[in-house]
């Protein structure tokens, strides 16, 4: 994020990492990656639907779920089709909600913990019993990082809404900042409350499923505080959480592909904006194309939904992959061409450490979260393909863009600097 920081603070443009790719490593790996996050975002957006229609189903469980995919799908599509504007106010409603739940959360597992309420200290007792506190061992730990990467990914959103972000210089720094100690606070404090509270092995965790939201841990903590109808409020909650994330995705993946569209990497029909600056065709390709994998997960009985997350988490972490190696060489082609840092409004802590670190973590994820095919008594090559499908199909559009085009790879001293999209090749 803080690579992402420093080149979108510089080099404000919607396409944000697939731009900088293409100016400061390969064109071909700048196509690759941007039609990556175009269906990265797509994927999600057909997730979200499916998620949404499970959680309609805890207060309305004979309604038809195509119905409230429908729904669902024509609100997120009205509120990226009118501005940025509308996007952004209706992120901020969404995301306040979720904040504002995850506080109250906190604050009543810090009480439960200490003993305030519920009369007894439960001090580190369910971080002692059995396996505790790492279940399952590293296997577990690898194989899990996928679906917690799923659930961080959005952080670099704001590389894409820089192209659109009054003053960039001054928000997108402070947008970076806070990263941090929103992963501290809202991701890892409630897992440390969960952890405190719940024993991993609790049998109302695992007796009734993932589509039940009874069973939620959030759900569990707050009825076990007494807080009545914890369930129908945790409900709404992620209700919200589920049309941020594909309002999010929504605007992604539309704003990718007019960037695309811009440097001669999609068709020229994606170029085009209403009144408003918003490339209506690319957000009508992308709803067709979220409906279309909604309809799809409708088939399973959450497996196929599983399958979009993994999906989608994979290409999420090639994007961030791709973001560390650009930011590399965004810095070298930088400094070679006579630039001093002080001309950067943002600048990333321990470069060359931190992009070759993030890079290095990244290929552990993508080449370690499809181990648990292998660790049984028979090798699973149905979730083999499962987790393995979105790194063929990147080398794919990378080395088919590079043979075409006959890209090379981007000499420090010859890169774009200029503040804008990349030229269309």
């Amino acid at each position: 994020m803080t690579s992402l920081g420093e080149m979108s603070t510089y080099m404000p443009v919607s396409g944000a990492f697939e731009t900088y790719a293409t100016k400061f490593v390969d064109p071909a790996l700048g196509f690759a990656l941007g039609w990556n996050y175009w269906y990265n975002w797509a994927i999600t957006v057909a997730a979200e639907l499916a998620a949404g229609a499970i959680v309609i189903k805890f207060w309305l469980p004979d309604t038809s779920a195509i119905m409230w995919s429908a729904i669902f799908l024509a609100v997120l599509f009205l509120l990226n089709f009118f501005s940025a504007k509308m996007y952004g106010e209706s992120e901020f409603w969404f995301a306040g909600i979720k904040v504002v739940t995850i506080i109250i959360f906190l604050i009543v597992g810090l009480l439960m913990i200490v003993g305030v309420i519920g009369g007894h200290s439960v001090g580190f007792h369910n971080w002692t019993i059995k396996d505790a506190p790492f279940a399952g061992g590293l296997m577990a730990i690898i194989n899990i990082f996928m679906i917690a990467g799923f659930s961080f990914q959005g952080t670099e959103l704001v590389g894409v809404a820089a192209g659109e972000t009054e003053n960039p210089e001054k928000n997108v720094p402070k947008a970076i900042k806070t990263v941090f100690w929103r992963i501290v606070i809202f991701y890892i404090g409630a897992i440390i409350v969960v952890s405190f509270v719940l024993p991993y092995n609790d049998p109302n965790l695992l007796s009734q499923g993932v589509e039940n939201i009874a069973v939620s841990p959030f759900t569990l903590i707050f009825e076990r505080a007494g807080i009545a109808a914890a369930a129908s409020i945790m409900n709404a909650v992620i209700l919200t959480s589920v049309l941020s994330c594909g309002n999010s995705g929504m605007y992604a993946s539309t704003r990718m592909l007019y960037a695309m569209a811009m440097e001669g990497k999609a068709p020229k029909v994606f170029k085009k904006v209403n009144k408003r600056g918003v490339p209506v065709p690319a957000l009508v390709l992308t709803t067709i194309i979220g409906m279309a994998c909604f309809l799809t997960s409708l088939a399973g009985d959450g497996t196929v939904y599983m399958w979009l997350v993994n999906a989608s988490g994979l290409a999420g972490f090639i994007a961030w992959l791709g973001i560390s190696v650009s930011h590399y060489r965004f810095r070298k082609a930088f400094l070679s061409q006579g630039h001093s840092l002080d001309e950067l409004k943002f600048k990333a802590k321990w470069y060359p450490f931190g992009p070759i670190l993030a890079t290095v973590l990244c290929a552990i994820v993508i080449i370690g979260q499809g181990m648990f095919a292998f660790s049984g008594d028979h090798i699973d090559w149905l979730g083999i393909l499962i987790a393995y499908l979105g790194i063929p199909l990147f080398i794919a559009l990378y080395l088919g863009y590079k043979f075409k085009k006959g890209t090379k790879l981007v000499n420090p001293e010859e890169a774009d600097l200029s503040k804008g999209f990349a030229k269309a090749d």
